[in-house]
C-alpha cells in the first residue's frame, strides 16, 4: 500500500457491533487495546498541553510545526536502525533529527538575512521531504508489511500503541513534568523576558536546548496518535484555549493539560464508537471545538462575552445620559427632586432627538424602574433621581479636576467629562472629592450635587 493511501484506523474495528454496545465496552474498559489507547492518549494530551503552553506564550507555534515535520527523517532512520518499530530507537532518532532541525533554523537565522519564519519554512519542507524519501526507501526494500508500524507516524493511529509504546510515553511524560516542575521559574523567565533571564544568571542556552529536546520527545510520542501533520494542532490548540481562559501561567498549564487530555479521550471515544472513524482527526476536532467555545465564551476574552459587555456599556451610557438630561431640565426649573415631571417634548428638545426616540428610551428606563411615564409627562423615581444626580456629580467633579489640576480651560473640559463620567467608581469619586477639598461648584459655577441618598 502506498504511503499516501494510508489512513488512520478506528480502535476496536475488528469487532463490528452497534454503537450502544461500543459505548458499554468503552465505559467498562473491557478491551485491552482500548485501555492502552486511553492511557497513551492521556499521556500525550498532558505533555502536549504542558509544552504547548510555553510554545504559545513564547510565540513559537510555527517552531513546533517545523519540529514536528523535522523529526520524520529521524523516525525513518530509527526504523532502519532497528529494522522494526522499536520505540526507543525511533525516539532517539527523532529527537536527534528534531534538534538538528532547530539548530539549523537558528544557524540560518544567525548567519543570513533570512528571518525565522522563512527559515522554519525551509527546514520544515526539507526535512519532511527527506523523511518521505526515506520512508519510500524502506517501503521498497522491506516490503509493505514492514511499513504498517511506520505509517502510523505519518497519519496517526492510536490503536497500534502497544505496551512498550505506552511505557516509553510514560517515561517521557513523567520526565517532562519533573523537569518543568523543578525548573519552572527559569522556564517562566525565558518565556516572558529572555533578557531578564540572562541578566539574573540563568543558563538560557542550556534551558532552551532542554526545552527543544523535550519538545522533540513530546512530538515523537504524539506522532502515533495524531500523525506528523496534525501533531502541531495538539501542541497549540489546548494551550491557546487555556491562554484565552486565564492570565496566570501556572493555571494555564493545568488547564492546557486538562484540555489536551479531554480532547485525546474524546477522540478515542468517537473512534471506538463509530465505524472506521479516525482517532487523530477526532482528537484535533475535539480540541478545536473546545477552543471555539473558549473563543466565544471566555469570561474575559471571548468574542460573545465582549459583545455582551459592549452592549451593557452602551446601554449604561445611553441610560445615564437620558437620566442626566432629565436632571438638567429639572435643575433649570429649580425642581431638582424625584417626582417632579417634565414634558416629553421638552426632553426631546433638550436632547435634540425626535419624540419617538425619546419615548422608546423612556420605556426602556421605565422597565428598569428609573422613571415614571404618565401621558406626555416623565418623572424620575427615587432610584432614577439618585442615579442621575450621581452622573451629574461625576461629570462636574471631573471638569473641576481638569481645570484645577491639569490646567484645562473651562470651555475645553466638557467632552472629556462626558466620556469619563460613566466609568468613575464610588471610590474614585470619593478620592476626587477629598483631593479637591469637597467642592460645591464646578468650573462653570453650577452646583455639584452631594452623594445620592440611599
Amino acid at each position: 500500500m502506498a504511503v499516501h493511501e494510508a489512513a488512520a484506523a478506528r480502535i476496536g474495528e475488528i469487532v463490528e457491533t452497534n454503537p450502544w454496545d461500543q459505548m458499554r465496552r468503552f465505559i467498562t474498559l473491557s478491551d485491552r487495546g482500548l485501555r492502552l489507547s486511553l492511557i497513551g492518549a492521556l499521556l500525550f494530551g498532558a505533555v502536549c498541553g504542558l509544552l504547548g503552553s510555553f510554545i504559545v506564550v513564547r510565540k513559537m507555534a510555527l517552531f513546533g510545526d517545523a519540529i514536528s515535520h523535522a523529526v520524520l527523517p529521524g523516525v525513518a532512520l530509527g526504523f532502519l536502525w532497528s529494522m522494526s518499530k522499536n520505540p526507543v530507537a525511533i525516539l532517539i532518532g527523532a529527537t536527534l533529527a528534531g534538534l538538528a532541525g532547530s539548530l539549523l533554523v537558528e544557524a540560518i537565522k544567525r548567519t543570513t538575512r533570512i528571518k525565522q519564519d522563512a527559515a522554519l519554512g525551509i527546514v520544515l519542507a526539507s526535512f519532511f521531504a527527506i523523511g518521505l524519501c526515506l520512508i519510500r526507501i524502506i517501503q521498497n526494500n522491506e516490503g509493505a508489511s514492514k511499513i504498517t508500524g511506520l505509517k502510523s507516524y505519518l497519519f496517526g493511529d492510536v490503536a497500534v500503541l502497544d505496551r512498550h509504546d505506552v511505557i516509553t510515553m510514560g517515561v517521557v511524560v513523567i520526565s517532562t513534568i519533573i523537569l518543568f516542575g523543578l525548573l519552572y521559574r527559569p522556564f517562566l523567565a525565558i518565556s516572558f523576558d529572555r533578557q531578564f533571564a540572562v541578566s539574573i544568571g540563568f543558563p538560557v542556552r542550556i534551558l532552551e536546548a532542554l526545552f527543544q529536546m523535550f519538545l522533540a520527545f513530546a512530538i515523537v510520542i504524539s506522532l502515533q496518535a495524531v500523525g506528523v501533520v496534525l501533531v502541531s494542532a495538539m501542541l497549540v490548540t489546548p494551550a491557546a484555549t487555556a491562554y484565552l481562559l486565564v492570565d496566570r501561567m501556572h493555571r494555564m498549564l493545568w488547564i492546557a493539560m486538562g484540555v489536551g487530555m479531554l480532547s485525546a479521550i474524546t477522540g478515542v471515544f468517537f473512534s471506538f464508537l463509530g465505524s472506521n472513524l479516525p482517532t487523530g482527526p477526532f482528537m484535533v476536532l475535539s480540541a478545536s471545538s473546545i477552543f471555539t467555545m473558549a473563543y466565544l465564551f471566555s469570561p474575559k476574552y471571548g468574542r460573545f462575552t465582549k459583545w455582551l459587555r459592549y452592549r451593557a456599556r452602551v446601554k449604561k451610557v445611553r441610560e445615564e445620559n437620558a437620566l442626566k438630561s432629565i436632571y438638567h431640565v429639572l435643575e433649570s426649573r429649580g425642581l431638582e427632586s424625584s417626582g417632579n415631571a417634565i414634558l416629553i417634548k421638552d426632553l426631546a428638545s433638550h436632547r435634540k432627538m425626535s419624540k419617538a426616540e425619546i419615548v422608546k428610551e423612556i420605556k426602556r428606563m421605565k422597565r428598569s424602574g428609573l422613571v415614571k411615564l404618565e401621558g406626555g409627562n416623565v418623572s424620575l423615581t427615587t432610584e432614577g433621581f439618585n442615579k442621575a444626580r450621581s452622573v451629574v456629580r461625576n461629570h462636574r467633579l471631573w471638569e473641576l479636576y481638569l481645570t484645577n489640576e491639569a490646567d484645562y480651560a473651562s470651555d475645553h473640559v466638557h467632552d472629556d467629562a462626558e466620556k469619563v463620567e460613566h466609568f468613575l467608581s464610588e471610590k474614585d469619586v470619593a478620592e476626587l472629592e477629598s483631593y479637591l477639598n469637597y467642592p460645591q461648584e464646578d468650573p462653570h459655577g453650577k452646583p455639584i450635587p452631594g452623594r445620592a441618598s440611599a
